[in-house]
């Protein structure tokens, strides 16, 4: 089933008093800047490897445009070069894995949403980027949205990196569906721009 991804402009999950540990905190780059002219908008970026982050395409100007390595032709991915923060340990998310999600809050504050994965390979229409073909992610429960995108997703018992945030649907029964790509698909995007063999 192919659902159609949607964005906000207000705050999502609740207040974080930190992270879950050293290695996610170093990773996690807090983003903010103006959208549309006059709103201010807010997201996250995470650092993969050494001076290189991503977060998302649809996140472009919340990025100093100098620093911007490139972005997907395929999915809501953009990488740039930044001298703060050091990459975290990364793995595969696995079914039924306890998630926790980090973004910004609409004043700028730390938010975090716990979640457990319910899909590995799901199919989504992202309407932040309409020239993306259907967009492979997994999937979680969780209150993560607006001000999470390009945020990390990280295995709630020992932190390590299995994902980056770029969407949610809202669903009929009252709960939040949050879309993620896997590590896998954010080194191999990298990797494509960067024109070298995919693979870590």
């Amino acid at each position: 089933m192919v659902s159609g991804i949607l964005a906000g402009c207000s705050s999502a999950g609740e207040p974080a008093p930190d992270f879950l540990n050293a290695d996610v905190a170093r990773s996690y780059l807090p983003l903010s800047g103006t959208r549309d002219i006059v709103l201010t908008g807010h997201g996250a970026g995470v650092v993969i490897e050494d001076g290189i982050a991503v977060t998302n395409a649809h996140n472009a100007n919340l990025v100093d445009g100098g620093e911007t390595i490139g972005a997907s032709m395929q999915y809501d991915l953009m990488y740039f070069h930044t001298a703060s923060g050091t990459a975290e340990a990364t793995a595969k998310p696995w079914l039924a894995e306890q998630v926790i999600a980090y973004g910004q809050g609409a004043d700028g504050s730390l938010r975090m949403a716990r979640g457990r994965v319910t899909s590995l390979d799901s199919l989504a229409n992202n309407q932040q980027c309409p020239t993306c073909g259907p967009q492979h992610a997994f999937t979680f429960e969780a209150d993560a949205g607006p001000g999470f995108s390009g945020g990390p997703v990280v295995d709630a018992a020992d932190g390590k990196l299995i994902g980056i945030v770029f969407g949610f649907v809202d669903q009929k029964d009252g709960s939040r569906l949050i879309y993620a790509y896997d590590m896998a698909r954010v080194f191999g995007e990298l990797a494509v721009i960067e024109g070298r063999p995919a693979g870590r």
